[in-house]
């Protein structure tokens, strides 16, 4: 028989979201305790989702040599024959020590661990299953965090089999590296993952039924993107829908609507997410989620349940790691009268893809629909010393200004470190700064944070041509 625990704040599910509500509520002297499925600490962020995909990123890019190419030629490798062991060592390896660092923040925060399945018997307890050892717990919480993340949408009719077809978690499990592959999706994960094969030498087919993909980016980058990818030997079927999947003993044939038919090894799904709440028992609490498994919340993260926070994931968009952990700590903020400013409205958005993409701010398409005057300054990598000496001749740069105040309104970077570079717009932008900062700034040479101030001149020189032509 189980025992019986109360706290200030229970919070279900351990990633970002979930973590960083617990921690923010122990710093303000709250008991907190944090339940979490078994081996599964640090949610799907650090397991399966964010961390493993962007270690596999480092470890391809690395392995594959290929960002050194266009010093040392195009047959250059760092290693000949790369096995799945090989990307999964370095893998397994940071998966097990940020899970480390999860349980060590817990612990010297005073936070309880308490390892199980969670779901509501009432909107204030949650009984924690553990079905392995037959353990049963049973908390209260004066407030509950519902932070449970979400898991690959699987579309009904595929037959997913964990070795011929796929899903974004099946992919780390891979036994051998494929030599052809069809990725359903081109959202921002089925693209980090068709670049990463891609660089390891599959030959990938996207298919995707919208005419356009990743299209809250600037479409500039997208274009970049989308021609770096066709030159590492990658397909794209755009408007075209998936009606079947067979497998047989040589692999895979997909079948498109268009009566198309296209043979791979393997194929990985990237249909969207779907929120983890069926196990939640969210009726017994008063609550219901969408039919994507979502929970709707205000603008404090707080559901119709006045008491019942919800973060990450599972309320739905932006669902990211970074965004998520904000979210996390404004509940717990809100929900002991912590005064706190609220979300941020300047949030970057980083895709992994090789090479990066990352913005903030801003896109040309939504600037001109809302009839607001900029113009564009481009910094190109092949032009900056740190580009040549890196390899890297296709990034770019580009600054969106606002022609009447001088106004950063937009970063878009394609290129080496694009996911790092992004904040220095942002930092001038969340400051309220203007392009004449990175004029007239001095940036360490050779770096790719110099494409800045080149950027900006170039905005400058363009502003100078019409100010000309006014006079």
């Amino acid at each position: 028989m189980g025992s019986m625990l109360e706290y200030d704040l229970v919070v279900i599910g351990s990633g970002p979201g979930g973590q960083k509500a617990a921690i923010a509520a122990a710093k303000l002297g709250k008991s907190v305790a944090v339940v979490e499925r078994g081996r599964m600490l640090g949610g799907v962020c650090v397991n399966t989702g964010t961390i493993p995909s962007k270690t596999l990123r480092e470890a391809v890019v690395y392995l594959t040599g290929m960002s050194q190419r266009e010093l040392y030629g195009a047959s250059y490798r760092v290693k000949e024959k790369i096995t799945p062991a090989d990307l999964l060592a370095r893998t397994s390896h940071v998966i097990g020590r940020e899970q480390d660092v999860v349980r060590s923040q817990l612990m010297r925060n005073r936070v309880d661990l308490i390892s199980g399945h969670g779901r509501f018997v009432d909107p204030h307890t949650v009984l924690v299953e553990e079905p392995d050892r037959g353990e049963r717990t049973t908390v209260t919480g004066e407030y509950i965090v519902i932070a449970t993340g979400t898991k690959p949408a699987r579309p009904a009719g595929i037959e997913f089999d964990e070795e011929r077809v796929l899903d974004s978690d099946g992919i780390l499990d891979l036994k051998t590296l494929p030599t052809s592959m069809v990725v359903v999706g081109a959202g921002v994960i089925g693209i980090e993952y068709a670049s990463m094969f891609a660089a390891l030498g599959t030959k990938v087919t996207v298919v995707e039924k919208r005419e356009t993909m990743l299209d809250f980016c600037d479409p500039e980058i997208i274009e970049s993107l989308k021609f770096h990818l066709r030159d590492l030997a990658v397909t794209f079927r755009f408007g075209e829908e998936v009606t079947a999947v067979d497998v047989g003993a040589a692999g895979t044939v997909t079948t498109l609507a268009s009566g198309k038919k296209i043979p791979a090894e393997t194929v990985m799904y990237s249909a969207g997410r779907q929120g983890q709440t069926d196990e939640l028992d969210l009726d017994s609490a008063g609550l219901e989620a969408d039919h994507r498994g979502r929970i709707f919340v205000d603008d404090n993260f707080c559901t119709k349940v006045d008491h019942i926070y919800a973060v990450g994931d599972v309320i739905g968009f932006p669902a990211l790691a970074a965004t998520s952990m904000d979210q996390g700590r404004l509940a717990a903020y809100h929900a002991f009268g912590e005064p706190c400013k609220g979300m941020t409205e300047l949030q970057p958005i980083g895709i992994y893809s090789i090479p990066e993409v990352s913005y903030v701010g801003l896109t040309e398409v939504q600037l001109t629909k809302d009839a607001v005057p900029y113009e564009v300054g481009v910094s190109r990598y092949r032009e900056l010393a740190r580009g040549q000496i890196a390899g890297d001749s296709y990034g770019m740069l580009k600054l969106l200004v606002s022609t009447e105040d001088l106004r950063l309104l937009g970063v878009h970077i394609f290129g080496t470190s694009a996911t790092e570079m992004v904040h220095i717009g942002q930092a001038v932008m969340g400051c309220g700064g203007s392009v004449d900062y990175l004029v007239d700034a001095v940036f360490n040479y050779p770096t790719f944070s110099e494409a800045y101030k080149v950027a900006a001149l170039d905005v400058m020189n363009k502003l100078r041509a019409l100010n000309r032509f006014r006079s």
